[in-house]
């Protein structure tokens, strides 16, 4: 018997019949003897209809009173879901955040969970009851509800695994598992069976859609062994109740991946801006004065580039920015002109981040020259790199995205069984 934690997002909710599959699976853990808590999130759609009756009742509203609405999506995912459990003779019963409690800070609307107590959950396993658990959302200092912001239903349920000490959380969502880079761009892309902490945390964060980003350091901070698998197949199809090798992909330690390839996949990133500050007065504390008030203004800046002139007098400042934040950062630095002390600013929309990522790259040389030496032979130019121990992301023109993906997929041998 082990302890589980499921979890379920949006679009397998979406509608009755489909949480009925969704229960299907719940099931089948049930019968196999093992203890299950389910975390689900809104059904499809539905926390976006909240968030807009927010903003046309009032474009200016109280953060408390918006997380009471929005956390009201997950609340009527449970409630539904443990009645139709229930109606198939499962004990089962649904708890909101409050309720467990799972306790956050106060930030509302971007809450961060600071402690769960599971103890009852606990106790109700002992009895053969399935805890059907609203995601999202927990209590704030000030006893009223708060949400965890968009995506944090894999937060909520990671974090519920690590409080109950559950032997996996089993992310289910409408892939059915991690490639080794997306599927629309290289049909050739592999499902992973296995992929570590680091790794995963990397492709989340550099633009894999699949878990939360959020979700991936909890898992990694608490050691929490975490499935990608799809909601859409046949719960009782062979295999899908298998505890040691079930269908999709094992988030683990990197002491648990027995062969460890050099490279594990690639990621990328559209609509990336580049702005160029020439000539800077090259001085201590240059690059806290550009970037200090950026981070004061919310932007997020991502790759930077410095070139001292050859006098070393002036630098050129080139970094990166998402393209939905280049007026805004453009902004700022005009306002603040006098301090950052640059002759001139450019910016260019329109490129895009591609991503190497590995943890074998730490025992191996040469695995950014075949990167480079791909993409020159493709007649692609790279605009900057940066590079950590298990990552080498590589600044291009836009139009070249596919051709990139493609490209470094095949030159480290990904589409290859």
């Amino acid at each position: 018997m082990a302890r589980l934690v499921l979890k379920f997002g949006g679009t397998s909710v979406a509608d009755i019949d489909r949480i009925r599959r969704v229960a299907r699976h719940v099931k089948r853990e049930v019968d196999a003897g093992h203890q299950v808590a389910v975390v689900v999130s809104a059904m499809s759609g539905k926390t976006n209809e909240l968030v807009a009756w927010c903003r046309e009742a009032s474009p200016i509203h109280d953060a408390r009173e918006y997380d009471a609405i929005v956390a009201s999506g997950e609340l009527v995912t449970a409630g539904l879901l443990a009645i139709v459990l229930q109606s198939m003779g499962i004990n089962a019963r649904s708890w909101q955040g409050w309720q467990i409690p799972i306790r956050t800070d106060g930030q509302h609307g971007a809450a961060r969970i600071q402690e769960i107590d599971g103890a009852e959950i606990v106790r109700r396993f002992a009895e053969g009851q399935v805890a059907v658990v609203a995601g999202f959302q927990g209590l704030a200092p000030d006893n009223r509800v708060a949400t965890l912001g968009r995506g944090g239903s894999d937060t909520s349920a990671v974090a519920v695994a690590a409080a109950l000490k559950a032997d996996r959380c089993d992310i289910y969502t409408d892939v059915d598992g991690v490639y080794t880079t997306d599927p629309r761009i290289e049909p050739k892309a592999r499902r992973m069976s296995r992929v570590s902490f680091e790794e995963m945390l990397e492709m989340a964060s550099l633009g894999a859609k699949v878990l939360q980003v959020r979700s991936v350091e909890l898992a990694m901070v608490h050691k929490v062994r975490t499935f990608v698998r799809s909601s859409f197949e046949d719960p009782d199809a062979p295999g899908m109740g298998d505890f040691d090798n079930p269908p999709g992909t094992l988030i683990c330690d990197e002491d648990e991946i027995v062969e460890q390839q050099v490279v594990t996949g690639i990621a990328y990133a559209r609509d990336e801006a580049q702005i160029s500050l020439r000539r800077v007065a090259d001085r201590p504390g240059v690059a806290a004065a550009i970037f200090g008030p950026l981070a004061d203004a919310g932007v997020n800046v991502d790759m930077i580039v410095q070139n001292v002139s050859e006098s070393g007098a002036s630098t050129d400042m080139t970094f990166t920015v998402p393209a939905g934040d280049v007026k805004k950062a453009v902004g700022v630095i005009e306002a603040a002109k006098d301090e950052m002390r640059y002759d001139a600013i450019q910016s260019e929309e329109g490129l895009a981040k591609i991503s190497v990522i590995g943890i074998g790259m730490r025992s191996h040389t040469g695995v950014a020259a075949t990167a480079f030496k791909a993409l020159a032979n493709r007649g692609i130019n790279i605009r900057a790199i940066t590079t950590s121990e298990i990552k080498i992301s590589i600044l291009i023109d836009g139009e070249f995205t596919e051709l990139a993906v493609r490209t470094l997929h095949s030159v480290y041998g990904l589409d290859k069984a």
